[in-house]
């Protein structure tokens, strides 16, 4: 198994995760991002990713830099999923160890992601790996249609 920094070529397989992580989410039908999408958008986001010795792309950890007022420049972890089989063999660590060194490299003052709050599993792993969970913030999103909706009334 070997850690790696994605190329243009794992976008489709990147993809394909985000599609599975969807599916273990039970919301398939929220993906509306595509490969030709993630393409031209790269410059948005990094993404490690780890391949078996087969070659084939069997987790991920895709994140960006964000700017937090309280605390300034901050690293988001967006996705990050292992296939199934291979839960348990500390690939989730190793994803995660590559993103705690950039966020230390880049200097940045917080480190943030989101878990389910029905997602014990994943629950209980960041809190082995210390992360401190706070359930008083809720996410307030709009889509591309309700940004539209909301700038013409």
């Amino acid at each position: 198994m070997k850690i790696r920094k994605y190329n243009t070529k794992d976008i489709p397989s990147i993809l394909g995760l985000i599609k599975e992580l969807a599916s273990f989410e039970k919301a398939t039908e929220k993906v509306t991002n595509s490969a030709e999408r993630m393409l031209e958008e790269q410059k948005y986001f990094e993404c490690f990713v780890a391949e078996n010795d087969n070659g084939e792309i069997i987790g991920m950890a895709l994140y960006f830099f964000a700017y937090f007022t309280w605390v300034g420049k901050s690293l988001y972890l967006d996705d990050l999923y292992i296939k199934p089989e291979y839960r348990g063999s500390k690939i989730g660590t190793k994803l995660l160890n590559k993103v705690f060194e950039i966020a230390k490299n880049e200097n940045c003052q917080r480190l943030r992601w989101q878990v389910l709050d029905w997602n014990n599993p994943a629950i209980e792993f960041y809190k082995k790996c210390g992360a401190t969970l706070d359930e008083e913030w809720i996410n307030c999103d709009f889509t591309s249609d309700n940004i539209d909706k909301f700038i013409n009334g």
